[in-house]
């Protein structure tokens, strides 16, 4: 059997057991491992599993993982995010869609909390989306309001994603972090400009608070404002000493998270089941992660061994003679595809092997690529008829909003997501400048 053969062989059998419901890890650990046993024997099938084990075990960044998830939920259950959303209440409320733009200002605060766009919707389906029904929203747009804003939960940093894709492709995770920040603002500036232009064609969609509402006393503003902007504060005790090379990731992770949690003890909301909450989720999402990449590294080893990445770069280059930047489209678009039935992390460990040495081999930069990759998945978790964010809006939205109104949400927001891609595509310095900038400092 040629090795192509077993290469399309292995992926399908991959493809096959996900689709019966089995876990992203088992599935993709599974097909490794008995192929390495098939191809090399005992000796190598066992020492597949075992070095991709020690090779996770021995990469000193992966200890931001459990950090960066501890913050964010910190900050979540202690209801600080909550801070948030009454500060963006009163200092936007009097706009047209104002309420809405300051619901895309809470996700990206939430994002820079917690890395995970899961999370970025459920806080903003808990607490923002209640909010703006309630105030005569447009039920269409603020649904896809919220989805739209938890899409920058694995752009903005600290990104939870860009950390095992960081691992997978063997890229500096700080300078992954520093790309996605431009193109995550970018995007939130986009969908800000998107909201802001429909609510001035069409009030209705966002109504203004009424006068009565808006006569909050300059004291109990600044009150908000103080606390809405202590996540922001915790971002950049975090951000700024690893910026200017005064710490390491991995410390700058912990003293994100210290300051967390500091913070909710100072507000007096670190109760003991808020700190075992937040606990044993961490340890809950980090054991997923890790499981994940152990399978994903002992995956990409077969596909190391058996040369496919050669060889499929051989029938698009030379058999198919296609432009790279037609192979770079038609990556996405597979994304795109496969993002109909996968979240992001299997679509990440399932084709990363295959597509991230073609990318090198390519001439495109592996970092620019990272933030193509979140972009893309994003737009394909929101892509009708099954993209994994419609129906994960549909379990947390009210009766009154239906299946047919998120799927109607969400066509504009994916087409500014599909424009800012087109441009971080054709202008890659929007990604690759500041990383540039700050390692070059």
């Amino acid at each position: 059997m040629s090795y192509e053969l077993i290469a399309i062989l292995m992926f399908s059998t991959m493809m096959l057991m996900l689709m019966t419901g089995q876990r992203v890890f088992g599935a993709i650990g599974f097909v490794a491992v008995m192929a390495a046993l098939f191809l090399w024997g005992d000796r190598g099938g066992y020492d597949i599993g075992f070095s991709a084990a020690m090779k996770l075990m021995k990469w000193y960044p992966l200890l931001t993982l459990p950090m960066f998830i501890f913050m964010g939920y910190v900050l979540a259950e202690s209801k600080i995010a909550d801070d948030l959303y009454k500060m963006f209440h009163v200092w936007m409320g009097g706009l047209n869609g104002g309420l809405a733009i300051g619901t895309i200002g809470l996700m990206v605060l939430i994002s820079a909390m917690n890395g995970l766009s899961v999370a970025g919707m459920a806080i903003g389906a808990t607490i923002a989306l209640p909010e703006l029904l309630k105030r005569g929203y447009d039920k269409k747009m603020v649904t896809g309001v919220i989805q739209a804003g938890s899409s920058l939960g694995i752009l903005v940093p600290p990104s939870v994603v860009l950390v095992l894709y960081a691992m997978i492709a063997r890229q500096p995770v700080g300078q992954l972090w520093l790309a996605g920040l431009l193109p995550g603002l970018m995007m939130a500036a986009m969908f800000i400009l998107y909201i802001v232009i429909r609510c001035r064609i069409n009030p209705a969609l966002g109504p203004a608070l009424s006068a009565e509402e808006r006569d909050v006393p300059m004291a109990e503003k600044l009150r908000l404002l103080r606390a809405g902007l202590l996540p922001l504060g915790i971002f950049a005790a975090m951000m700024v000493p690893f910026v200017n090379g005064w710490t390491s990731l991995v410390e700058s992770s912990a003293i994100g998270a210290l300051t967390a949690f500091a913070a909710a003890i100072l507000k007096g909301r670190m109760s003991r089941e808020v700190f075992e909450t937040s606990v044993r989720s961490t340890l809950g999402i980090t054991c997923m992660f890790m499981w994940i990449i152990l399978a994903a590294l002992a995956f990409g080893a077969v596909f190391d061994g058996l040369g496919a990445v050669r060889a499929i770069e051989n029938l698009f280059t030379e058999r198919l003679g296609l432009n790279p930047w037609v192979i770079l489209i038609l990556m996405q678009l597979s994304f795109i595809l496969m993002g109909t039935f996968l979240d992001d992390t299997a679509m990440l460990v399932i084709v990363a092997p295959l597509y991230v040495p073609l990318v090198g081999a390519l001439g495109f930069d592996l970092i620019w690529y990272g933030v193509l990759y979140t972009i893309t998945t994003q737009i394909a978790y929101m892509t009708p008829p099954f993209g994994y964010n419609l129906f994960l809006m549909r379990a947390m939205a009210p009766p009154e909003i239906s299946l047919r109104d998120i799927y109607g949400s969400i066509l504009p927001f994916v087409m500014v997501m599909t424009l800012a891609l087109a441009i971080i595509m054709t202008f890659p310095q929007i990604a690759l400048w500041l990383p540039e900038y700050i390692y070059n400092k």
